[in-house]
């Protein structure tokens, strides 16, 4: 058994990152199935992947110490090594499948699209130079969305679930991979606590394909379900959700866009018996409430009764006339709303081309997030609270210098090591926005398009402003750029400080 004398317990790391190579072997054999199903050539190229996953994974099992492993604890440095590290490692292998298939030709591209699926971004590098979406193989359309779907929730909190062998050590890597103001368990073994979180998220899945069927092939159902469950946004569709034209398709989607982005423990609650308490949680309340204003502004916003409505859903900025009645405004801005708020990144509509009152509406939607504990990403609602309890708190200080006003969230006075946090995080947010917005200029992209790519791969949106819009792609985007933004997405899902810790010189010292 190899041995490392750092201040990292190296050991434990490859071997952890080499049971989710296991894990990711297993999953690979998916899409080889629908490509032998659908009679695609490409099959082998997930075959291949697959056995070498499988091979490394065992491998560091057997060298790095295989059950005596099970004998000490993950600390919190492994915890955030794993995390980190094994969004990188999961994105690197998932993308040899799109190269040795020929599907692309350029490696960054594969592991920007394949970055793009596990962080749940949506941003896409199909066209252009590259296939289109709609020309790609139906099993790599399928591998994009489980992608997703595995990325999700968390692999890391898959794993927990079904390998009795991560349970050592889990509440840290538990702890990194939902790293929000607080980790809520729903059980006291962590485990226990993963399995019901994915039994959650297997039956809304199941149910949204299923009532989805009635208008889409199995195929586009089960892709749509995978991706709308986690917040992603791939579908096998070049115009997205707005090639259907279906206004009872556009609906399914947006209640479930907004079920995946609560928190799924609130979920177990309703599922408990406990409806009374759900309703009565101050984030889900205030997550409501912005997602059903946004969506009534810019109904309001893009509602135009006196203007000839063109039959294109996308036109040009000076061909754009609104919608035509009430139902119709409230279809696609419910539907848009939904999908910026959630991080989803799913499109009916060309939203650039909407009215300034709809477009800024949705601009400070790309600043939100869903909610701490759900699929979703961006800096997520209850941050938002917090900072402006915060803010309001500093107000009556002002005031009364002497007077001593907590903060409270739910009934419960919030630590100042919490407050603390969301202080931290916001600022590094931000930091990083800044840092992506200027790399992106500096290689020769405009403004609009610069700060849009930044705030979508960073808040895990999927399209932007500019040239990545919602009908546009990533494909033209400079080869280092695609890498920085995949930096950014990765560090977006792992809301910033799981990732940035790794850079910290503080972490590798004893």
């Amino acid at each position: 058994m190899l041995q490392f004398n750092t201040a990292l317990n190296v050991n434990a790391v490859v071997r952890t990152l080499g049971a989710l190579a296991v894990f990711l072997g297993v999953a690979l054999l998916a899409p080889m199935g629908v490509a032998l199903w659908y009679g695609e050539p490409q099959w082998w190229s997930f075959g291949v992947v697959a056995v070498g996953a499988l091979a490394f994974g065992g491998a560091s099992w057997q060298v790095l110490g295989g059950p005596q492993g099970r004998t000490s604890d993950l600390g919190v440095r492994e915890g955030f090594a794993i995390v980190a590290l094994s969004w990188l490692v999961l994105s690197l292998v998932g993308a040899a499948p799109f190269v040795l298939g020929g599907v692309l030709e350029s490696y960054t591209d594969a592991f920007f699209e394949t970055a793009s699926g596990f962080t749940t971004t949506g941003a896409t590098i199909l066209g252009g130079y590259n296939p289109g979406i709609e020309e790609i193989p139906k099993a790599f359309h399928f591998w994009r969305s489980l992608a997703h779907w595995m990325g999700g929730m968390g692999i890391i909190v898959l794993t927990l679930a079904i390998l009795p062998i991560l349970g050592i050590g889990g509440m840290q890597l538990f702890k990194a991979e939902v790293p929000g103001p607080s980790a809520d368990k729903l059980t006291p073994r962590v485990r226990e606590t993963a399995k019901r979180l994915w039994l959650i998220y297997v039956g809304l899945t199941a149910a949204e394909a299923l009532l989805l069927l009635p208008s889409m092939t199995l195929f586009d159902a089960v892709n749509h379900a995978f991706s709308t469950m986690a917040t992603g946004g791939f579908s096998p569709e070049g115009g997205s959700i707005a090639d259907y034209n279906s206004a009872y398709v556009d609906w399914i989607i947006t209640v479930f866009m907004f079920f995946a982005g609560m928190n799924f423990a609130l979920h177990f609650r309703m599922i408990a018996g406990g409806r009374i308490t759900v309703f009565e949680d101050t984030e889900l309340r205030v997550y409501a409430a912005v997602g059903g204003t946004a969506a009534i502004v810019i109904a309001l916003g893009t509602w135009q009764p006196t203007m000839e409505v063109l039959p294109d859903t996308y036109r040009s900025e000076m061909e754009f006339a609104g919608y035509e009645t009430i139902p119709e405004a409230l279809r696609y801005a419910a539907f848009q709303a939904a999908s910026i708020t959630t991080t989803t990144g799913f499109a009916t509509a060309d939203f650039e081309v909407w009215p300034p009152l709809a477009k800024g509406t949705l601009l400070v939607l790309f600043f939100g997030g869903g909610m701490a504990g759900s699929t979703a990403g961006g800096p997520k609602v209850v941050r938002h609270i917090l900072l402006f309890k915060n803010s309001f708190k500093q107000l009556k200080q002002l005031v009364h210098p002497q007077a001593l006003v907590p903060v409270r969230l739910g009934g419960q006075v919030v630590s100042d090591d919490v407050l603390n946090g969301v202080l931290s995080f916001i600022v590094l947010y931000f930091a990083l926005l800044g840092f992506g917005i200027v790399v992106m200029a500096a290689m020769g992209l405009d403004l609009i398009t610069s700060f849009g790519a930044t705030i979508a791969c960073l808040g895990n949106i999927g399209p932007g402003w500019g040239d990545v819009g919602a009908t546009d792609h990533y494909a033209h985007i400079p080869l280092l750029g695609k890498w920085v933004l995949s930096f950014l997405m990765i560090a977006g899902r792992l809301e910033v400080f799981t990732l940035l810790v790794l850079l910290a010189p503080a972490f590798w010292r004893r």
